[in-house]
Formats: structure tokens, sequence, C-alpha cells
């Protein structure tokens, strides 16, 4: 039968039963011819003819598509009983569309993060060249030219290797004097060739663009949102970085750049491969494992290149490493990469405790409906037949909580987003997720597979169960004692996944908490910060030295402001300066040699800071003709001078990364320890130069200490740069309580998903707990009446029922605080620092479950003290 046929089988069994009855017409037309009664005829025909309704099974059966009219009624008998039964249909669905939600919300984020993969030529033949120093993170962007021409002559496991370089900041002027930044990369001339990237318009860099070609190829949002998508684009001049580029080309829409956490907007040819990122795309049939092995042969020649010119006493410990970046790369991949695997086996664990809620659930009504389905199979339906009904009953409970899911899901990712885009500018992904065709698949797979899990236990109820033993009088219990026992074991595993989840929402909000209360060197309270970016209208030299002073002398009278300084860079905002120190007298072995961290600070900077001062003095305004002094913290004072006084020596910086200052400078100050990149760091070795020196100023945030609300002297700050210097545009006020907290985004997302989905698991637990209780005092009426007529107490019933919920909940802590222990170590190992929770977390959670329980219990238990022994005793 056709599916037009499907459709239209009203008409068809219309017609088969006229069919039927013409025949049973036309035999009891005969029989009343040859002389017979009618009614004894009409008798006979029908028991000649057989079982009218066998045979219309039997033919519905021949005709095809029997499973999908028998699945059809199983689904409008299964939305009747949702319908029906409103209450429980809310609380499964809504425990559904959590755990689905939950986990389709992560994955859209894994997927975007992890495992989408770029819209290049056979992506999976992409890898990136890595150097790592042993325990920092691994990083690109140090290859020379040098290392890029002898790594394409000499290996043998690369088809190609490309590179580019990435600027976030790069000023893009289009058709007026006004710039703004925007992302450009700067790509050698094969690499939109290697990659098998086409224009959308017009011809992408190639071979024939050289070094000093001024062309520029744009992305199509550019093209899209400046020019509006206007062909005749071509040729037209736009500003990068104050060079005309004249425009060649327009990529693809689905192409914006190999960094998967921001778009690029336009490409230029590279004019120098140092400090570049290297991609390589393997030969076909080259494994990773042997790309790797070539490439550390290979790499000699970059050590040896690197250690001719460097000062860096671990320059020969460098290794290379060799990823695959098929789905392209950003410096946040590595921290985000881990944190999120493992929010997808928190979530995994929040969707089995949402099954296991509705399995118990589904448990107790198909128990109370055991005398329904023994009739069924006393009339003949078949054991697979009611199973069949009972997964169709959890596949549209579990349809309608992935529905639900969808709004939960939606909602979810753009809190993610939220969250993650609160990192550092240099760390903030922005991404672009939606509906794409792996994460439709993978709810439509959790929607299938949760249905099946929480489907398959009372489809097993309903295999064992025995129609003798359910169609007993209504006054004896008709639950087995398989049904009794699978019940407390659903919610004796809900308590024990959910003290899974408290212990590992404990572990990442106590890492949290230690984080946010770590001695940093700096008081981080009542702090405002004011970035300035004097590159925009081309102030220079002595003259913006001047302008900041005025600045910084408007600013210590803004009211509410104590104390204001200046810094580059400001604390925990991101990469600065660093180079080697070796003090003036003191010798010091190469190897033991160490990275020094660099800042510019004004006047009264440590006063503003709260940072102790140790020796000697702050800088002044009158420092600006010697530059060359310097502030230690103590651990340089330490490391460099030992026990000796540091002040008035010298000491000599080499290898400087980001400037060009005198190397010798004389110590004139011992600050206290600072943390200056990381919150996380370890060695916090940091020296300190003057921001004002001659002719000129090193510094571009403000720092101002008040004693009112910081933020409420935000107007009053930009009002003071529009008076001074209208031009210079301030690029960003901020706190400094929300600039650490924005380097702690990874902790911050796994604290508040780990405690969000802790609580709701503690819920879910409850609801399990209670609607075991409920539908237990529901099955022993009759029990309960008996012991109250034989003299039971009210508080006594009560006791006994929760006594019942203890049991099963001290049965689950048991079960869960092993499992929560081995879940904790493992969730340790993805946290920078190794900390254990102390056991007093364990302790608390276990009285938030029993307090969950309590109170689940109380509801039922007073149910059960109500109980009036004649009304239960009249059905015995």
């Amino acid at each position: 039968m056709s599916i037009r046929d499907f459709l239209n089988r009203r008409d068809k069994d219309r017609e088969l039963d006229e069919e039927i009855q013409a025949h049973l017409s036309m035999a009891i037309r005969d029989r009343i011819e040859r002389g017979e009664d009618p009614r004894e005829a009409e008798r006979a025909a029908c028991r000649e003819f057989g079982n009218r309704a066998l045979i219309q099974e039997t033919t519905r059966n021949e005709w095809g598509w029997g499973w999908l009219e028998e699945f059809w009624h199983d689904a409008r008998y299964a939305f009747r009983g949702m319908r029906s039964n409103p209450v429980f249909t809310a609380v499964a669905v809504s425990s559904l569309a959590l755990g689905i939600g939950a986990n389709t919300a992560i994955f859209t984020l894994v997927y975007a993060v992890l495992l989408r993969p770029l819209p290049v030529a056979h992506p999976e033949q992409l890898v990136e060249l890595l150097q790592k120093y042993p325990g920092e993170p691994r990083g690109n962007g140090y290859w020379s030219e040098r290392s890029v021409d002898h790594y394409r002559q000499h290996n043998h496991v690369f088809a190609s290797i490309t590179g580019m370089g990435i600027d976030n900041r790069a000023q893009l002027r289009i058709d007026s004097p006004e710039s703004r930044f925007g992302v450009a990369e700067h790509v050698l001339n094969n690499y939109f060739v290697e990659l098998g990237i086409r224009p959308a318009l017009g011809r992408l860099i190639g071979p024939q663009d050289g070094k000093d070609n001024a062309v520029t190829v744009i992305s199509w949002n550019l093209w899209a949102s400046r020019f509006h998508n206007d062909p005749a684009v071509l040729g037209k001049t736009i500003h990068i970085d104050n060079k005309p580029m004249a425009i060649i080309g327009v990529t693809p829409r689905e192409f914006a750049g190999m960094r998967i956490d921001a778009k690029t907007d336009v490409w230029i040819p590279a004019n120098e491969v140092n400090g570049y990122n290297l991609i390589a795309r393997l030969k076909p049939g080259v494994t990773l494992t042997q790309a790797r092995a070539e490439m550390e042969q290979l790499f000699r020649f970059t050590i040896e290149e690197r250690a001719a010119r460097s000062t860096d006493p671990l320059v020969q410990q460098l290794r290379v490493e060799v990823e695959p970046c098929g789905t392209g790369f950003s410096k946040i991949r590595d921290r985000m990469g881990d944190p999120l695997t493992l929010l997808m086996a928190v979530v995994g664990v929040l969707l089995l405790l949402a099954c296991v809620n509705v399995a118990s659930m589904m448990l107790a009504r198909g128990a109370a409906r055991a005398r329904e389905m023994a009739l069924r199979l006393g009339l003949g339906a078949s054991r697979g037949r009611l199973i069949r009904q009972a997964l169709t009953e959890a596949l549209l409970l579990s349809g309608a909580g992935t529905l639900a899911g969808a709004v939960v899901a939606w909602f979810g990712t753009g809190l993610l987003l939220r969250i993650i885009a609160s990192g550092r500018p240099a760390e903030r992904i922005q991404l672009e997720v939606g509906p794409e065709p792996p994460v439709l698949l993978f709810a439509a797979a959790v929607a299938m597979l949760t249905g099946l899990l929480f489907g398959l236990v009372p489809a097993w109820a309903a295999l064992r169960s025995l129609p003798a033993f359910a169609l007993r009088p209504s006054g004896r219990t008709s639950e087995t004692r398989f049904s009794r026992y699978i019940g407390r074991a659903l919610v004796t595993a809900q308590v024990a996944l959910s003290v899974l989840l408290l212990g590992s929402g404990a572990l990442f909000i106590s890492h949290l908490l230690h984080l946010r209360s770590a001695d940093l060197g700096f008081r981080r309270d009542h702090l405002l910060l004011v970035n300035l970016d004097p590159s925009i209208p081309g102030i220079r030299g002595e003259q913006l030295a001047q302008i900041y002073k005025q600045f910084l002398d408007r600013m210590n009278t803004i009211p509410g402001v104590r104390l204001a300084s200046l810094s580059a860079p400001t604390p925990l905002h991101g990469a600065g300066a660093s180079g080697f120190g070796t003090a003036e007298g003191v010798p010091q072995r190469f190897e033991e040699r160490r990275r020094i961290s660099i800042s510019w600070v004004g006047p009264r900077y440590f006063e503003t800071m709260n940072t102790p001062l140790l020796a000697g003095r702050e800088f002044t305004l009158q420092d600006h003709s010697n530059p060359r002094i310097a502030i230690i913290n103590s651990t340089v004072a330490r490391h460099l001078f030992g026990d000796r006084d540091p002040l008035g020596k010298r000491i000599t910086l080499d290898g400087v990364t980001g400037t060009r200052e005198p190397s010798t400078y004389e110590i004139v100050g011992v600050a206290g320890d600072t943390n200056y990149m990381e919150i996380r760091e370890k060695e916090r070795r940091g020296i300190f130069l003057p921001a004002f020196r001659t002719g000129r100023v090193t510094a571009g945030t403000f720092l101002l200490r008040t004693d009112v609300d910081p933020e409420s002297v935000t107007a009053a700050a930009r009002r003071a740069v529009a008076e001074i210097a209208p031009t210079i545009p301030v690029t960003n006020i901020t706190t400094l309580t929300e600039q650490i907290e924005a380097t702690i985004v990874t902790e911050r997302l796994m604290a508040t998903l780990s405690g969000f989905f802790a609580v709701l698991g503690a819920l879910l637990a409850g609801i399990g707990i209670y609607g075991l209780l409920a539908y237990t005092v529901a099955r022993r009426t009759n029990e309960i009446g008996i012991r109250m007529a034989l003299g039971a107490t009210r508080a006594g019933v009560v006791s006994m029922i929760v006594k019942e919920a203890l049991v099963i909940v001290g049965a689950g802590i048991a079960v869960g605080i092993p499992i929560a222990l081995w879940g904790q170590t493992l969730a340790a190992k993805f946290l920078a620092e190794q900390m254990a929770v102390p056991v007093t977390s364990f302790f608390l959670g276990s009285l938030v479950i029993l307090a969950v329980a309590l109170l689940a219990a109380y509801f039922p238990a007073q149910r059960a003290a109500a109980v009036d022994p004649m009304e239960s005793l009249r059905h015995e």
C-alpha cells in the first residue's frame, strides 16, 4: 500500500467493512432462501465466516503499514494519558527539558569551539606547527623566514607550508576620516591557494603578490556591511594602519579566517615571516606520528638559529609540536577545551538523573495501571504490544521534553556565550552558533536515547506483570516485589547522582572562591581603570606627555577620587614586555636566568594600588629626566641580590620584548610581589619603570582609587578627558574587580554551571523521593488503616514514612560519596591548581540531600497520618 493509501486508510477501512458485510449478507440470504430461520441464518453465517475483527486485522496487515498504524494508536493513547494527568506530564517534561536542554546547549558550544571543521579544502589534512617551553602553554607565531624555507626544502611529510599573523587592533579607514579597529591577517602568498579558498569576487592574494604589494582582500561581511555588496568595490582603496591598500577580491561568505573566536576583516600580504603562525598540509597517507617524528629532527635548525641570536637560557629546551588544526585555532582552546569536555560529562550525569527521575515516576504510574495492563493481557494483547506501548509513551514524553529543551538550549547557549565573552579582550570568544546539522542530530539522538533509557524500566515491569496477581480484589496490593525494589533502587540512584553533582559543584565553587580570595599583592576593590588611545589623533612625544600630566592632575581632583596614577599594562590585563635581568657585580650562571615582567607606572602607583613599598621610594614627575631608574619587587630582589640591599645597585635587562629602553637601571625602590600576567602566577618576578620619561610617556590607562563606588565617577572621568583633549578617545572604562573577573571566566563558567546543576540535581532527587513515597502511601492505604485500627498513632505513621525516606537517602549517600570522591579526583585534574575540597563539603552536601528528602517526605507522611481507618477498611 502506498503512503497515499495509508493516509486514506479510513476510506479503505470503510470499504473493507462494506465488503465483509456484503459477504455476510450474501451468506445469510442464501441460508434464508434454503428455508432457515433469519436469526439462525445470521448466527450460522457469522460462525462460518469466522472472527470478523481478526479478519479485519489480518487484512490490514496484508495492506502494509500496520506497524505505523499501531504506533499512531499508541501515540494517541499516550497523548490522552498525558493530557489526563497534567501534573505528571509537567514534572516529567520539565525534568527532561532541563536535562536535554543543558546537554544541547553545552554540545552547541563544544561543537563550535572544538569540533566544527573549517570551510577549507580537506581540513582533516591541516596541522599547525607549535613551539613549547617545558611547563608552559604551547605557542605558535615564533617562526623565522629561514626556518620556514628550511622546512619547505627538507621535509618529506608536508605537501605545503603556509603562514599568517593576526592583528586584532588593525586600524581600518573606509570612505571616511574616522578609523575603527578590525582584525587583519598578514598572510604568505600561498595562503589561499593551499587552503583551497576560492574568491566570491575578484581574486585572492597569490604567488604574484610580493611582500611590498599594497593590495588587500576583504571579507564577505565587510563587503556587505560597508560596501553593500557592490561589485565595483574592486580597485577601491582602503587604509589599513594608515597605509593605502587596493581591494583585489572578496572571500566567500563561509570563510572568515583560521581563528574560531574572531572574524577577520581584511587580508594583506605578509612583509615578513617572523612572528607568524605556521600551517602545514599533510601529504596523502602521512600520519601525525610520522610528521611529529620528522619535525623533531628538522626543529634542531630552529633551536640553533634562535640560540645564535637569543639571550634566552631555556632556548635549548624548546620542543616542537604538530597538532591538527582542521577545526581552526584559538589561544583559548587549550583553556576551554578540557572544561567544556568536563561540563559535557556533568550535564550527562544530569540527564541520567532526569531519566531516572522520569523512570521512577513512570514505574509508579505503571504500577497504578497494573489492572489495566492485566485486562489487556487477559483479552489477548501480547507482552510485546504492551512493551511497545510503554516505549511509545516514553518517546512521546521525550519528544515533548526535547521541544521544551530546545527553548532551554537557546537561552542556555546565549548565557554561556555571554559568560565566555566577558573574558579579557585578548581571550574573548565571539562565536556564531545556531541549529547546525550536527547539533540537530545530537539533539535527536539524545531524545531517542533518553526515551529508551527511562522507558525500558516500565516496559520491563509490563513484561513481568502477572494478570492473575494484578486482578485480585482492590483491597490487596497489586505491587510486585520487583516493582517495589526497582522503584527504591531508582530513587537511591537519584540520590547518589545528586551527591556526585553536589560534590563537583562544591569543588568548582571552592576553586572559584579560592581564586577570588587569593592575595594578588594589591587591593582589588574601589579602583577604576580609564583606558585611552592617543594613536588615532596622532599626538606623540612631549605633547602627549604634557597632556597626560594634565589628565593626572585633573583626575586627582575628581570628587570621590582619593588617588590617581597610571600604568601600562594594568594588573592581569594581558601580555606586556619582559626581559632577562642581571645584577651588577653579582655573578649568575646563564641557565639560572629568568624572565622578568616589565611595567611602566606613574607617580604614587604603589600607594594607589595598595601595594606595600618595602624599601626606597616611588617615582615622581621629576624623574622624567632620569629614565634609568627602576623599582623591583621582592622576588627579583631575592633572586638577584639574595640578602644584600639592592637600593642604589644597578640591574641590566636584555632580551627585552616590546621595548627599546636603555638596558641598565638604578634601583630606587623595592615593592611587594604582585600578580602581573595571571591570577594563578607562582613566580611573580616584576620590575617597574617610570611612565614619564624625557620627551614621552609609556602608559595608556589611568588608575583611580575611590572612596565611593568607582562606577559613580565614570562620567566625571570622561568629562575630564573631554575638557583637556577631546580628540583622544576613551576606549574603555572598567573596574579592577571586573578586569580580574575577566581572567577567571573559565572558573566562573564551571562554578556557575556546576552549582546550578547541583541544585537542580537535588531538586530532581526530591521530586523522585516525593513521587515514590506518595505512590507508596497510596498503595499502602489499607495497610496504614489496619495499623491505625490496631492502635498505631499518627506520629508513628509519620515516623514510619520518614524512616523509609531516610533509609533510601542513606543508601544513596553511602553509594554517592565514593562516586563523588572519584569524580572530584578526576575533575581536579582539570584545575590549574590541584586542590581538594574539604570533607565538610560532603557533610554539607549530605545535609542538603537529607533536608530535601525530609521536605519531600513531609506531605506523603501527613497524607498517611490523615488516613481514616474505617474508610480504608471498607474495601477489604
